[in-house]
């Protein structure tokens, strides 16, 4: 290939390709537009050819670096990841568990209601706890395994294994809340009934304080977790049976984003809420200090999800990334 014929043949429009890219998409009318697209390809054709016949080092240079821009002016810039990483913590994942509130303050209500009720008739009742485990059962509960649970296994890889089972039984509680929320309420019963047995157990024996000083460490912020999980695998559930005034797979899509922002922030909260369990429920021995930081956890994390979530909710920012996609031009 002639590289001087074919660079005479091209290079008017490679400069008016460079002219548009230049003047930045905002500033393009309709047909200028059209004409950006165009000349990109083109220009993306040209650099091809030029590379399969003839790799002149300076023309694939100019052309590549020309075709680049070109791109990014027809597709979008993207942002930095640093930015989608900080919108995602003070925006997306706030806004989506504050928009959950009432379906996530309605599950922990109900939830710990039942597991209150239920702890309260084991407690109360011989005949039940001697239906649950044999005496010697319960005594070698109460005395040893409740306690020994925390402390039987490395600091570090029970965190770990912790946040492991744990971010499991949200996933379980989310995702599967598409069919119906069906599955989702039946992990949150099974949770709420071992929680309820174990506390009317350790409770009856005169455990009550122990069982309280290692739950509270990391169970504040873990069940809040999981109930935030379920809250979005329920409003899931719930927008198959109604989508309200949206299409129904519109509906689902939303929230569907939404259920996955919720996922991916609460990676990150079981993973504080495991490392509590791991290193400070059985290995710190002042109790008022154990249940301290987990109050401290607790507290932090509801502030942080009311603070950032009502804040980008009042500005109409839901946290969608659907609302948010990268720019590209269009013709009037």
């Amino acid at each position: 290939m002639d590289v001087d014929a074919f660079v005479a043949a091209h290079n008017a429009e490679w400069r008016r390709l460079e002219q548009l890219v230049n003047r930045g998409t905002r500033k393009l009318q309709g047909a200028e537009i059209d004409e950006l697209v165009e000349l990109y390809q083109r220009a993306a054709t040209h650099l091809s050819v030029v590379r399969s016949s003839s790799p002149e080092p300076a023309l694939v240079g100019r052309l590549s670096s020309l075709v680049a821009r070109g791109r990014a002016a027809v597709t979008g810039s993207h942002a930095p990841m640093w930015r989608d990483v900080t919108r995602f913590l003070t925006v997306s994942f706030p806004a989506m568990a504050y928009r959950a509130r009432w379906w996530w303050l309605g599950s922990a209500v109900i939830c710990n209601l039942i597991s209150l009720v239920l702890a309260i008739w084991v407690a109360r009742n011989p005949e039940v706890q001697a239906s649950l485990l044999s005496p010697s059962e319960i005594r070698q509960l109460v005395d040893h395994d409740f306690a020994n649970y925390y402390t039987d296994h490395a600091a570090g890889a029970f965190a770990f294994q912790v946040w492991v089972n744990n971010a499991w039984v949200a996933a379980q509680a989310l995702i599967f809340g598409i069919l119906l929320g069906i599955p989702t309420i039946l992990v949150l019963l099974n949770l709420q009934l071992n929680l309820g047995i174990e506390a009317g157990l350790m409770f009856a024996n005169g455990k009550g304080t122990i069982f309280l000083g290692l739950i509270l460490p990391h169970g504040l912020l873990e069940l809040t977790s999981v109930y935030l999980a379920s809250a979005a695998g329920l409003r899931l559930g719930w927008t198959v049976i109604d989508p309200g005034h949206r299409r129904r797979s519109h509906a689902l899509a939303e929230e569907g984003r939404a259920a996955m922002s919720i996922a991916l922030g609460l990676i990150g909260v079981l993973a504080v809420s495991g490392a509590i369990e791991g290193l400070v429920t059985g290995h710190v021995n002042t109790t008022w200090l154990r249940v301290g930081i987990g109050v401290f956890a607790e507290v932090v994390f509801l502030t942080y999800v009311i603070t950032f979530g009502r804040r980008a909710v009042r500005e109409g920012d839901i946290g969608d990334a659907e609302i948010v996609p990268d720019t590209a031009p269009v013709a009037a």
